[in-house]
């Protein structure tokens, strides 16, 4: 039995905004829970939980869902170093101020 976990409201929000474009995405492309269902390999209440932002849902769950209905690709870039400000910011700040070459020893 898994380990209960209690998310912050921060990532609840999140999750229900993303349950809620997964609604959308499904439905913009005509398609009935149950035939998203059966191509994600889930079943059609887990579907239902993935679309009310149900922390309890494990993300392969989540990404075979947006393969489902082609958006997977979005999800890789999402902690993509390019995306992430903060981390650009403090590998920046810690650049030295200047580089210098090592000397070396000449021996005759």
């Amino acid at each position: 039995m898994p380990t209960p976990h209690n998310v912050s409201f921060a990532v609840s929000r999140s999750l229900k905004v993303l349950g809620r474009n997964i609604k959308e995405a499904r439905l913009r492309r005509a398609l009935p829970a149950s035939v998203v269902a059966a191509r994600a390999f889930t079943s059609r209440p887990t579907l239902q939980r993935i679309e009310a932002g149900d922390a309890g849902v494990s993300i392969g769950i989540y990404a075979a869902v947006l393969q489902a209905l082609g958006l997977l690709d979005g999800l890789a870039e999402l902690a993509d170093a390019r995306n992430d400000e903060t981390g650009l910011n403090l590998s920046a700040s810690a650049l030295p101020q200047r580089a210098r070459l090592r000397r070396t020893k000449v021996t005759p």
